[in-house]
């Protein structure tokens, strides 16, 4: 079947229907970019003449696979079904597309001009709206800087603002697992094109396989960990290097931080309490919304990769699902699609519900909020006691301080929480973690009643430390009538100030909504490592070093030095 069409390469050779769906679908249709270098896209559109409003991914994860890949969140059928245009298109240097592959380095322009063919694309109304999540949610955020003018509405999913505080590194420490991992995984479509013989392709890429398997074991222990040795033996494109993970020079292509007032048009997004960008997604609804602009949050119980009920160790109940029709009009995708259709169409009304869309886990119920965070809460600090104790009385006149010492040897290992690319996600039973001589544990009565704790978390900490630079974690957990600890925040600071001077120190451990209910008691953990979600640090100074020490720590309890955490407490409406 041919079709006349005002797009390059849209002709008999490269259409095919899928009949039962009554879809059109084009593959490897090309779009050439302003230095001539050719991107290609498939193309899902509904049966008919339209026109349609038209929906871009761009994606580095291979758009064949689209219909299988979580940060897509939608299958490209059922969005064509739904009266839209799917555009699915592999980024410049990936799978169909040419050019070379250097991530998130030409996203702003490769973006521009995607869009403006897209609308272009016959059956096209010329409005386009951009989906997909993480990486894709940034190409979206790239294209929507460079305001292409027939773009009209993004929806990024679960992806950062600034990358130092979420993508490749926070608080100063770098994101190992996720920098490392995900150069690996994405090296094997890059080996491809590397003109190797099929004798050298098959070594490098069982090379490659021995080393993504061996992570754990080492490939993560690797030293110097500025320039990390299994990322120098592929050679495969990183994010950034490892040692320039916190330089704002280095990590400036990818950041959105500072450029809001650029997007000029309505955005929704997408967070998880478990994502290891969820701040970064809060931070974006809150700037677009702080600057006027259209700007609505949905967060669910999820982590990166996780969209299902069971998350981690926590089965939050059938209707925490993305799939499940939890929402006003229906699934997360069908919300997703309302609000795109409001702004790409003009028959569809916009969304006149609330701005912001919650789970409150404990309770594991979705809750509509006007405002994030919550105008109602309030914050109340909880002292960590020198015996252990957590609880809002104030703190003895003196009190001696806590000890532990890290090793960087044998680091607290990553166990839950919001990681990336890596198993064990989301909540898990800290037992293995809180059973460490340098973890120090501080928990609550139990509680005789629910308390909600949603909004901004913080830990303030008075700390002295024996090395010249080392880190301080911080972590929240839900301690059940069973004695099971389940995390549900955390947070981390490099120090680089010098050794045995106690300071004041704040760790931002992003945010949270729990229900903390009544048998319950919140805990603390305070530790200097969490491995190999962030890189351990030598406690020497120099990370770009191959030799380490222990480091001795305190943690001060006394009202002069207190330590506490700042919980953003919503009580029960009367």
């Amino acid at each position: 079947m041919t079709q006349n069409t005002k797009a390059e390469g849209m002709n008999a050779t490269n259409e095919v229907i899928d009949a039962s769906a009554s879809v059109q679908v084009a593959l490897d249709v090309p779009a050439r970019m302003r230095d001539g270098v050719v991107l290609r896209a498939d193309v899902y559109r509904p049966a008919g003449d339209g026109p349609w409003p038209t929906l871009v991914v761009r994606t580095p994860y291979n758009k064949a696979g689209a219909a299988d890949n979580v940060w897509n969140g939608f299958s490209p059928t059922e969005v064509a079904r739904k009266g839209f245009i799917m555009v699915i298109q592999d980024v410049r240097g990936r799978y169909a597309s040419d050019g070379d592959w250097e991530p998130l380095q030409h996203e702003g322009p490769d973006g521009f001009d995607t869009i403006a063919w897209a609308a272009q694309l016959a059956g096209s109304n010329g409005r386009v709206g951009m989906v997909g999540g993480s990486y894709c949610g940034n190409t979206q955020w790239q294209a929507a800087l460079q305001q292409p003018p027939a773009l009209k509405a993004i929806t990024p999913l679960m992806t950062w603002t600034e990358p130092r505080e979420a993508l490749v590194a926070r608080g100063g420490a770098t994101q190992f697992t996720v920098i490392t991992s995900w150069s690996l995984a994405a090296g094997f479509d890059w080996l491809s094109r590397q003109g190797l013989t099929e004798d050298e392709l098959a070594a490098r890429v069982s090379a490659l396989i021995e080393d993504f398997d061996g992570l754990e074991k080492d490939g993560y222990w690797g030293l110097p960990v500025a320039e990390l040795p299994v990322l120098r033996r592929h050679g495969t494109p990183v994010f950034v290097e490892p040692g320039a993970a916190t330089d704002v020079e280095a990590t400036e292509h990818m950041r959105v931080a500072g450029s809001h007032s650029r997007v000029q048009i309505p955005s929704l997004h997408t967070g998880g309490w478990y994502d290891t960008c969820l701040q970064g997604t809060i931070d974006n609804f809150a700037a677009m919304r702080n600057l006027g602009r259209e700007s609505r949050l949905i967060i669910g119980p999820w982590t990166h990769e996780d969209f299902g009920n069971r998350i981690g160790a926590q089965d939050f109940g059938i209707m925490s699902s993305r799939d499940a029709g939890a929402h006003p009009n229906g699934k997360w995708s069908d919300e997703v699609l309302a609000f795109l259709r409001g702004h790409l169409t003009d028959d569809a009304p916009v969304s006149a519900s609330a701005p912001v869309r919650i789970f409150v886990m404990g309770r594991n119920e979705w809750r509509d909020e006007e405002t994030w965070p919550l105008q109602r809460s309030r914050t109340e600090r909880w002292h960590m006691h020198a015996d252990g104790d957590l609880s809002p009385k104030a703190l003895p006149i003196e009190a001696g301080p806590s000890e532990i010492d890290y090793d960087p040897a044998d680091p607290v290992p990553t166990y839950g929480g919001p990681m990336a690319l890596t198993p064990g996600r989301g909540p898990h039973d800290q037992a293995p973690v809180e059973s460490r001589p340098d973890v120090l544990v501080f928990t609550s009565e139990v509680l005789h009643e629910d308390l909600e704790v949603t909004g901004p978390i913080r830990v303030r900490l008075h700390v002295q430390s024996s090395a010249p630079s080392t880190d301080w974690v911080a972590r929240l957990c839900d301690v059940d009538p069973d004695g099971r600890s389940l995390n549900l925040t955390d947070g981390i600071l490099r120090i680089e100030s010098g050794a045995d001077e106690a300071q004041e120190i704040e760790i931002d451990l992003w945010s949270t909504s729990n229900v903390f209910l009544a048998g319950h008691r919140i805990r603390v953990q305070i530790t200097n490592s969490c491995f190999p979600r962030w890189d351990r640090n030598l406690n020497t100074g120099d990370q770009a070093g191959t030799e380490f020490l222990p480091a001795h720590q305190r943690l001060y309890h006394d009202t002069s030095r207190p330590s506490y955490i700042e919980l953003p407490i919503v009580r029960t409406e009367e």
